[in-house]
């Protein structure tokens, strides 16, 4: 069994992650053939007009070595556990904004950033701003941090879940999972709030095949389900 990583993937997944996808018993890397051979050269399916295999150039969309003899695109899906219920997704968050959101609101009424502070009627916007800051580093390192341990935040474990990369089911990177938090946080920070989060995460409800939100997009992971 080979141990190296897919091409393309950006990262080294550690050997011991037991979540990382494994190559068919057989050896066969993943053809679409199910471990038969190819057809036969006079087959008409059997050859790709690019002359290379996939006209991709060797690998799937996402780096994952996901085409087969023939040019055939095998699921990236493959091996891992089921997509997550976008419902229970949307519950998980939910969990995650409030847990980070009491850190938040008591650290920015520690130091007296709250945004809600009223003077003479008018809003202290310098407040706000710092109120804002601290919530976008706040989500994000907590997202960062939690998914580059193990996939899970706390919500997702919670609700038998986790982070996955798509082309190889391993727990992201450090940059996979800070490109994913950045997407997710950082309107929800400073602009959108909880209009972009139901967007962002909204967009699993509808989007086939892989159920991803806008920021799995991004960082090109999926969600899966955990039990």
């Amino acid at each position: 069994m080979s141990s190296e990583p897919p091409p393309g993937s950006g990262q080294q997944p550690p050997e011991d992650d037991p979540f990382r996808k494994q190559p068919p018993p057989s050896g066969d890397s993943g053809s679409p053939y199910g471990g038969q051979p190819p057809p036969e050269a006079g087959d008409p399916y059997g050859g790709s007009p690019y002359g290379g295999g996939s006209p991709y150039g060797g690998g799937d969309p996402y780096g994952g070595g996901g085409y087969g003899a023939g040019g055939y695109p095998s699921d990236p899906l493959a091996g891992m556990p089921p997509l997550a219920d976008s419902g229970r997704r949307t519950l998980a968050r939910i969990i995650d904004l409030i847990l980070v959101g009491i850190v938040v609101a008591l650290l920015t009424w520690g130091f007296g950033v709250n945004e809600y502070d009223v003077n003479a009627d008018k809003v202290e916007y310098g407040k706000s701003f710092a109120q804002s800051l601290v919530a976008a580093l706040l989500y994000i390192g907590y997202d960062t941090f939690m998914i580059t341990k193990s996939g899970q935040t706390l919500g997702k474990k919670w609700l038998k879940m986790r982070v996955a990369n798509l082309d190889n089911g391993s727990t992201p990177s450090v940059q996979t999972a800070l490109v994913r938090s950045l997407v997710l946080w950082i309107p929800f920070a400073f602009c959108c709030a909880c209009v972009w989060t139901a967007i962002a995460g909204g967009w699993s409800f509808f989007d086939k095949p892989y159920k991803q939100g806008l920021h799995d997009k991004a960082a090109k992971t999926v969600v899966v389900s955990t039990g």
